[in-house]
């Protein structure tokens, strides 16, 4: 089992969503957590005006992505997450950063169901 964060643009959540769709549906929805988050990598933040001065702000508004699959889910999901984000053909400085980490043990708290069932 594999915890996977993509750390993606707001504005392709929808695209990335789709593409998970495509190739995690199994006949019961996959699981999926979305939060807004800010950072920066080499897209710093945009130069905005305030009260007449030019300011960089430091921060970029990103969106966090974490899904749980099992080995065999692997490489499917990241494939799906890169499609569904990369905003040109080749890509381009912003559009995000994909971390895929062991994960020891899921437990469904309502059945007590664990390993990859529980996903």
């Amino acid at each position: 089992m594999k915890m996977i964060i993509a750390i993606i643009r707001p504005e392709r959540l929808e695209a990335v969503e789709e593409a998970l769709r495509t190739v995690l549906d199994e006949g019961d929805n996959y699981r999926i957590t979305v939060d807004t988050v800010e950072g920066h990598g080499r897209q710093e933040g945009e130069v905005e005006l305030f009260r007449g001065r030019e300011v960089r702000v430091r921060m970029v508004q990103k969106s966090r992505v974490t899904i749980c699959v099992n080995d065999s889910y692997v490489e499917k999901t990241i494939e799906a997450i890169v499609k569904g984000s990369r905003t040109a053909p080749d890509g381009a400085v912003g559009d995000g950063k994909i971390f895929v980490m062991p994960l020891e043990e899921v437990v469904r708290i309502r059945t007590g169901e664990r390993g990859g069932k529980a996903i």
